[in-house]
């Protein structure tokens, strides 16, 4: 698979953001977190990617948090992406709340039905 660079930036801003790689005078360089996450099995990935979410994604954090501390460790996505709507417009909000329940999905840190747009702790293991 080969990336136009203009596919390549957004990814490693993503990586470096998440703390998987630095950008260094044009050079994309591999963090050790990220030789490690590429060495491992499925379920040891996400949990390495569940830490560095929780640690560099504040939404994410937040949509955790607001998990754990009500009593069902349920929400509405309304509630998020209205948050979201106060700092960005409304389609930048629903791809940004979108990328994060995709990121928390595959972390196994929340669930999301996306019948019921609802988050919960049903499936999470963390």
């Amino acid at each position: 698979m080969q990336l136009e660079i203009d596919e390549l930036f957004p990814v490693a801003e993503l990586l470096h953001y998440l703390g998987f790689a630095e950008i260094k005078e044009g050079d994309i360089l591999l963090s050790t977190a990220a030789r490690h996450f590429a060495e491992l099995d499925t379920q040891p990935r996400k949990e390495i990617f569940a830490h560095h979410l929780l640690a560099s994604v504040p939404l994410a954090q937040h949509i955790r948090h607001v998990l754990d501390e009500r009593p069902g460790h349920r929400a509405p996505r309304v509630r998020f992406e209205q948050e979201l709507e106060d700092y960005l417009s409304d389609a930048a909000a629903e791809e940004t709340l979108d990328a994060v329940i995709d990121w928390g999905r595959y972390a196994e840190i929340f669930a999301y039905d996306d019948q019921s747009e609802m988050f919960s702790l049903e499936d999470p293991k963390g």
